[in-house]
């Protein structure tokens, strides 16, 4: 959705050229498959993270468009509502000190837009959800001044015909209404890009579902939405609901919702991009000049802008994407699973963990989802969002032995996946001590069971304990949160409880 899309209205006969173009579009890119006309592997992964504004007590700030105007870098760009940011890395190749020299720009560009935020009284706070949002902040008055999402709301809100219905039954209940998509800005997230060629996409993409549960149960940093402790990772339910074209009616149906992690694995990257415009109609059918196959028949590189359009309307949590770079396509898989946050060491070791274990899973002789029902990794993934760290998955059993069998999130990594991305990182040929400060995050917070959701949790308890109000506890665990991620030690070494002494007021 980072097109720039001019705000109108659509026809009747606006719905059916787009999905004549889609049609095109996907002839198009069947022929470049078919083709072979693809990018040879180089080995790029690349970075963006969605990141929020707060003030010194913790509150949001609406005031992106104002810290833009500062930072005054192509690298940092508007999101969905007015407290939010987003900040890309350009694209690196896998191997060296490849997480290192990634670490290091990245607390380079967070230090800086924190400085430029500073100047209107606001900081950059890296976190799945702000604890201190309320429903009055997640309203459409609030969305980024910018056309592409006044239009999505927009089209999202008329497809649906009524108000969103968000419904979250964690370690509390959260029950409301929106007459917005306002409510999913709520979710900061980490998207971890990693270039394939086409041969090769189906076993990245199948290990990345097989691994998501994983990723999450580790990463977990979104305990709380509009003062209610829910799941350990509230994101996906959150996007889920607040994107929901579909009634009951349509649900009840199996309509399949805009953001899902999806019911089968693959065997080619055409698959999904397949499966999204049989599924999903269009919610933006805005129409190119191009036509595809004209450009294909002439020796040319279609920018297939219809289905790279449609495309970034359907939330997978592992999403394919087509893109051009010095006339050459390509394909990659967008791993939209993580929060953002909580530190950047946190988020190095996310990605390292990630690119690790995706290369070594999609090389296995005998791959995990040959064995795993895709069922039980959707399920893996609920449970993972629920229970964080303390999740239970179905997993198959090791060795000659066929079948799955319960095992806990922690013993998993800790016994069969961190070895697995060990190999997997020394296979992208990145060094040793790269590899074992990076990983070595991953299975503290294995050993010590922490990571940031059940530290903001702990925290706001002990808040809780020392007489403050919710509101103001949640306010002290935002305040207590953010000092703790600028100074950038781990999240599983932090401190629990808020840094102030506390007293009722």
């Amino acid at each position: 959705m980072g097109e720039k899309v001019a705000a109108g209205r659509f026809d009747l006969s606006d719905r059916q050229r787009y999905r004549d173009k889609l049609r095109q579009c996907l002839t198009g890119l069947e022929r470049l498959l078919a083709e072979k006309r693809f990018d040879r592997p180089r080995n790029l992964m690349g970075l963006e993270i969605e990141l929020n504004l707060a003030g010194a007590d913790g509150m949001p700030k609406m005031l992106n468009g104002q810290v833009l105007e500062r930072i005054a870098s192509r690298d940092f760009q508007t999101e969905l509502a007015m407290f939010n940011l987003e900040v890309n890395i350009p694209p690196h190749r896998l191997g060296g000190r490849v997480f290192d020299r990634l670490a290091e720009e990245l607390r380079t560009s967070l230090a800086y837009a924190d400085r430029k935020a500073g100047e209107v009284d606001a900081g950059i706070v890296m976190i799945g959800i702000l604890p201190t949002l309320d429903r009055d902040d997640l309203v459409s008055s609030n969305l980024s001044d910018v056309d592409r999402y006044t239009l999505l709301n927009d089209q999202i809100v008329a497809a649906r015909g009524e108000e969103f219905t968000l419904d979250i039954d964690g370690v509390e209940h959260l029950s409301c209404t929106s007459k917005s998509i306002a409510p999913e800005a709520a979710c900061t997230s980490v998207q971890l890009h990693l270039q394939v060629t086409p041969a090769r996409f189906s076993d990245v993409w199948n290990a990345a579902q097989a691994v998501a549960a994983a990723q999450i149960a580790v990463g977990a940093n979104s305990p709380f939405l509009f003062g209610r402790e829910l799941w350990r990772e509230s994101r996906p339910p959150l996007f889920q609901q607040s994107t929901d074209t579909r009634p009951p009616e349509l649900q009840a149906q199996g309509v399949r919702p805009r953001t899902w992690f999806g019911e089968r694995w693959v065997t080619s990257a055409y698959d999904l991009f397949e499966e999204n415009l049989r599924y999903y109609p269009a919610l933006l059918p805005i129409c190119d000049d191009e036509d595809p196959l004209k450009v294909l028949d002439q020796g040319g590189t279609p920018s297939l802008a219809e289905l790279v359009l449609h495309n970034g309307t359907i939330y997978r949590w592992n999403r394919p994407v087509y893109g051009i770079a010095d006339g050459v396509p390509h394909l990659r898989v967008e791993n939209r699973v993580l929060p953002a946050g909580p530190t950047v060491i946190d988020v190095i070791a996310n990605a390292a963990f990630f690119y690790g274990v995706v290369r070594a899973l999609a090389e296995e002789s005998r791959p995990v989802w040959t064995r795993l029902p895709f069922e039980a990794a959707a399920a893996n993934f609920d449970a993972a969002c629920k229970d964080g760290i303390d999740a239970r998955f179905t997993w198959p059993r090791r060795g000659r032995y066929s079948g799955t069998t319960q095992v806990d999130a922690v013993s998993l990594i800790r016994d069969e996946l961190l070895p697995l991305a060990e190999a997997g990182l020394d296979a992208w040929g990145v060094e040793p001590a790269d590899r074992d400060l990076y990983l070595g995050v991953i299975e503290e917070r294995c050993r010590r069971r922490v990571n940031g959701a059940s530290w903001q949790a702990a925290t706001f308890h002990k808040a809780l304990d020392a007489g403050l109000s919710r509101d103001d506890a949640l306010a002290a665990t935002t305040r207590r949160y953010r000092e703790l991620m600028h100074k950038g030690d781990p999240v599983h070494t932090w401190p629990v409880g808020p840094p102030e002494p506390v007293s009722p007021d």
